[in-house]
C-alpha cells in the first residue's frame, strides 16, 4: 500500500510601495505635456510576400484578392479564384508619427497578420500607405520584416514556437510623406496639460513656473490645464522658453490608493494609505487533498488479476482565529506588518481590504484590476 499526498500551499505576496518618507521633486516635463505637441496613430492594410509556405490559406479570400489587385495594376489580369498561393499574408500595419517629423524622415512600423498565416518570418511588406484618423496618407511602409520569435515543424502536434511569429517590426520601415503642422512661431500663450488631474499638483506646477520665470506668467484653468503667457523677451525664442518651463521642478501629489490584481494576488499600497481604528479577525484554513492507492489481490487459484484501486481522501482543518488591532491613522507599513502577523495570504488580504473599505475604515481609493 502506497500513499500519495497533494498539498495546496497558499503563498503570501504583499508588496508595500513608498515606505520611505522622502518625496523627490519631479520635472514638469515628466508629468505634463504642451497642448498640441503629441503623437499621431497611423494604420494601413498591406500584403506580405516571400513566405516559405506559411502564409494565408485558401480560407482567407481577401489576401488573394489583394494580390490580384496588385497584379492588375502591373498589367496582369488573374481571377482571385484561380490563385493557389501559400507565400502571401494579409497584414495590418501600424505606426506612431511623432511630433515635428519632417517629410523624408523614417519611422518604425509594426506588421500583424490578420488572416490564418502560421508565420510571417522572412516576409517582405509590399508598399503600404499609412493613414491617420482623417483618412489622409502620412507615410508609406515597405521592407523586410524582423521577428522576435520563430515557428518550426509540421502540424499542430509537431510544431515548436517561440514568442509570437505572426507579428513583426520593420525598423525605419516607413517614409514620412506628409507632415503634421505644429507652428510655435509667434505664439503668445501656451497650454500645459498634466497627465493626471489633481488640483494640488496643478497649483504646485503654477508656483514652480512663476518662481522659475521670475514673474506671474502661469495660471491654472482647471485641475489639469495651465495657461502660460509667453514673456516678451522670449517671443522669438519659444522653444527655449518651453525647455525652461519643462525643467521646472515641483512635488507631485497623488491620491491615496490601493491597487489589487486578483489574477496574480498582487497588492500595491500607496504611501499615503491610512485606516481608522479597526479590528480584524482572520481564521486560517488548511486543505489537504490526497490519493490513497490500495492494492487488490485475487483469491488463490482464481482467474483474477492484481489491480490498484485509488481512494481519494479529503481533509480540512480550520485553525483558531487570530486577531490584530490597528491604531487609528495606521501607515501602510503597519498594515503590511499586521496582515503578515496573522498569516494572511494574498487572497485573504484582498478580502480583508475589501471588507475594510466597505466598513469605511480604509481612507484610500480601492482599485481592482
Amino acid at each position: 500500500m502506497r500513499r500519495q499526498w497533494v498539498v495546496s500551499v497558499l503563498t503570501l505576496c504583499i508588496i508595500g510601495s513608498g515606505l520611505a518618507p522622502i518625496q523627490a521633486a519631479s520635472r514638469i516635463k515628466d508629468v505634463a505635456v504642451f497642448e498640441g505637441v503629441r503623437d499621431n496613430q497611423l494604420v494601413g492594410y498591406g500584403l506580405v510576400v516571400g513566405l516559405n509556405g506559411t502564409g494565408d490559406r485558401s480560407q482567407t479570400f481577401f489576401s488573394t484578392q489583394t494580390l490580384a489587385n496588385i497584379l492588375e495594376r502591373s498589367g496582369i489580369t488573374v481571377a482571385p479564384d484561380q490563385m493557389r498561393v501559400k507565400n502571401i499574408a494579409a497584414v495590418m500595419v501600424t505606426a506612431v508619427l511623432p511630433p515635428f517629423v519632417r517629410q523624408g524622415s523614417r519611422i518604425d512600423v509594426t506588421v500583424s497578420s490578420i488572416g490564418d498565416a502560421q508565420d510571417i518570418q522572412g516576409g517582405v511588406l509590399i508598399m503600404t500607405p499609412l493613414k491617420a484618423a482623417n483618412t489622409l496618407v502620412y507615410a508609406i511602409a515597405q521592407g523586410q520584416i524582423v521577428l522576435g520569435g520563430f515557428s518550426a515543424g509540421a502540424g499542430a502536434g509537431n510544431r515548436v514556437q517561440l514568442n509570437h511569429p505572426t507579428v513583426g517590426r520593420i525598423p525605419n520601415g516607413a517614409l514620412v510623406e506628409k507632415e503634421v503642422g505644429v507652428d510655435l512661431a509667434g505664439k503668445s500663450r501656451l497650454n500645459l496639460v498634466l497627465q493626471d488631474s489633481d488640483f494640488t499638483t496643478v497649483t504646485r506646477a503654477v508656483h514652480a513656473i512663476n518662481e522659475l520665470v521670475g514673474t506671474v506668467v502661469a495660471a491654472a484653468i482647471d485641475g489639469r490645464t495651465i495657461s502660460i503667457a509667453v514673456p516678451g523677451s522670449y517671443s522669438q525664442r519659444i522653444v527655449e522658453f518651453m525647455a525652461m518651463v519643462e525643467n521646472a521642478r515641483m512635488d507631485v501629489d497623488t491620491r491615496a490608493k490601493v491597487v489589487i490584481n486578483e489574477k496574480t494576488g498582487t497588492i500595491i499600497l500607496g504611501r499615503e494609505v491610512r485606516i481608522i481604528q479597526v479590528s480584524i479577525i482572520h481564521g486560517g484554513l488548511s486543505l489537504q487533498v490526497g490519493t490513497l492507492l490500495n492494492v487488490s489481490q485475487p483469491s488463490p487459484l482464481s482467474q483474477g488479476q492484481t489491480t490498484v484501486v485509488p481512494e481519494i481522501t479529503v481533509t480540512a482543518q480550520e485553525d483558531k482565529g487570530r486577531s490584530v488591532t490597528l491604531r487609528e491613522g495606521a501607515t501602510v507599513e503597519e498594515v503590511v506588518k499586521a496582515l503578515n502577523a496573522i498569516g494572511a495570504g494574498p487572497r485573504d488580504v484582498i478580502a480583508i481590504l475589501q471588507a475594510i473599505k466597505a466598513q469605511g475604515a480604509l481612507q484610500a481609493e480601492l482599485e481592482i484590476i
